[in-house]
This record gives structure tokens, C-alpha cells and sequence, in this order.
């Protein structure tokens, strides 16, 4: 009886271990795009930190990323049981702040504060600008791994609580992993260039030689690119999450889409959406700023 009894426990463990690997790979799958854009984001972060320092800003982040999920995956569990309406309004607001993030940092390229150029001759505090680094990339880590929770949540909404919460884990501990991995990655690509570089000194090797001087020529790019595409994904994202969570806007995306689909066919079915996100993003991000300039300006003038 205790054998059987024990080889039930053991199946039970299986079939549960099997239906978590399942809904976690259907989980990854669904939020692989936001995956993407959080990548980009991320390694966006932690560009202008000098180069001893960029591992351990890197960990930083990452561990700002777990304590998020630590508190993001029991605060989904209970909003789904209780208060299920609360999700979409705090993912908007989410979609909102990342429009405004994006948004201020087009104006800080193009239009500079005066408060920087007043500063500029003054010698910056680089533990300072390190900690700013470290908390935005954590504030906007946090609206990502939210918005990762909630459609994993979505897609395992009909299965027990147990296993929610081993599918909202696996894939919190699965994505942080991956994440800043693959940003630790790339940004000591130069460190690895020159490496092989001076491997080849010693070696003779030209293989090596080759491949170290085109990560040296290719990491700068790179960062450059993945400074242009984190902005872009804010836009992306940001209106993404809009346009899925207002039901106006999303009724407005699906005729586009399929005003799009009718002339472009496939193509214009997959640029439609993408087209729609970032243009509402860029215009949700620069209303904020606006207002966001108004106010700190009349607030100041008051004061």
C-alpha cells in the first residue's frame, strides 16, 4: 500500500512538473516580444558607466529585477483573486510612464535642460550618476516584468492556484536569468575584443586577431543601436499596453489593422500594429512631457 501510495505521489509530481513545463514554454512564447524590448532596455541602462563598473551595475540591476518580481508575482496572485479589475487600469499607468520615459529622453537629446548646460563644466559625481543609472533601469525593469507577469498570468488564468504561482516563478526566475545574462554579454563584448586582440599578439593567431577587432568595431555600434532601439521599445511597449488596456484604442488598432491588411496583405498585417503602438506612444509620451514642463514651470513660478 505504501509503495503504491508512493508511486501515486511520484506520478502526481510528474504530471504537475510536465503541465508547468508546458504553460511555462506557451508563457515564454507570449511574452517573447516583451522579452526583447526589456533586453534593449536594459542594455540601454547601463551605457555611459565606465567600464570596470559595468558588471556590478549590471548585478545591481539584476538584483532590483528579482526583488520586482519578488514583489510583483504574490501582488498578481492576489489582485487576480480580489481585485481582478485593478490589473489593466495599473498596467496603463505603467504603459503611460514608459510613454513619458521614452518621450523625455527624445527632449533631452534634441532639446538639452538648461540646468545641464549650466552644469557641464562642473566635474560629475560618478557614484551619483551610477545610482541614478541603477534606479531607473530598476523603475522601468519594474513596469516590464509587470506587464510579463500579467500575460502570464492571463495565459495560465484558467489553471489551480498552485499552479499559477509555479508558472509565475518559473518564468520570473527564467526571464531575469536570460535578461541580464545576454546585457552582461554584450556589454563586455569590447572587453572580449581586446582580449582576443592581444591573444593574437602573443599566438600569432589572425583568426583571433580578426575576430577581437570586429567586436571592438562592432560593440560601440551596437550599444549605440540598442540606445536607439530602448527608446524605441518604450514607445512600443507603452503604447502597446494602451492599446490593448483602452478599448477605444484598441477597437481603432484592428480597423487600422485591417485597413492595412486589405492594401499590404501579410506585411501590412505585421507593420499595422507596430506602426499603431509607437505613433500612440510617441504622442501619449510628448502630451505627459508637455504638461509635465507646464506644471514644473508654473509650480516654480508660483514658488
Amino acid at each position: 500500500m505504501a509503495g503504491t501510495n508512493l508511486l501515486t505521489l511520484l506520478d502526481d509530481i510528474t504530471a504537475l512538473l510536465d503541465d508547468i513545463a508546458t504553460m511555462s514554454k506557451i508563457a515564454t512564447k507570449k511574452t517573447a516580444g516583451v522579452l526583447g524590448d526589456d533586453l534593449a532596455l536594459n542594455a540601454q541602462q547601463v551605457t555611459g558607466v565606465s567600464a570596470d563598473r559595468e558588471l556590478p551595475v549590471v548585478w545591481a540591476v539584476a538584483k532590483g529585477s528579482f526583488l520586482n518580481k519578488a514583489i510583483l508575482v504574490p501582488a498578481a496572485l492576489m489582485i487576480s483573486v480580489w481585485l481582478p479589475w485593478l490589473i489593466t487600469p495599473l498596467l496603463i499607468l505603467g504603459g503611460l510612464f514608459l510613454c513619458f520615459e521614452g518621450a523625455e529622453k527624445v527632449f533631452a537629446r534634441f532639446l538639452p535642460h538648461h540646468d545641464d548646460i549650466a552644469d557641464g563644466d562642473e566635474t560629475p559625481d560618478l557614484v551619483e550618476y551610477e545610482k541614478q543609472k541603477v534606479k531607473g533601469a530598476i523603475r522601468t525593469d519594474f513596469i516590464l516584468s509587470a506587464e510579463i507577469i500579467v500575460i502570464t498570468l492571463g495565459t495560465v488564468a484558467g489553471q489551480t492556484l498552485l499552479n499559477q504561482s509555479l508558472v509565475l516563478c518559473v518564468i520570473a526566475i527564467v526571464m531575469t536569468i536570460g535578461v541580464y545574462g545576454l546585457v552582461a554579454a554584450i556589454v563586455k563584448l569590447d572587453d572580449a575584443g581586446l582580449y582576443l586582440v592581444n591573444q593574437s599578439k602573443v599566438s600569432g593567431s589572425t583568426v583571433k586577431e580578426f575576430i577581437g577587432k570586429g567586436l571592438l568595431a562592432a560593440a560601440p555600434r551596437l550599444m549605440q543601436f540598442l540606445a536607439f532601439a530602448g527608446t524605441v521599445a518604450m514607445f512600443l511597449v507603452g503604447g502597446g499596453i494602451l492599446s490593448h488596456g483602452i478599448e477605444l484604442l484598441h477597437h481603432t488598432q484592428l480597423n487600422v489593422i485591417g485597413y492595412a491588411q486589405s492594401i499590404l496583405g501579410n506585411i501590412g498585417e505585421v507593420l499595422a500594429p507596430l506602426i499603431f503602438d509607437g505613433l500612440l506612444g510617441v504622442v501619449a509620451g510628448l502630451v505627459i512631457v508637455l504638461f509635465h514642463v507646464a506644471y514644473t514651470r508654473l509650480f516654480k513660478t508660483n514658488k
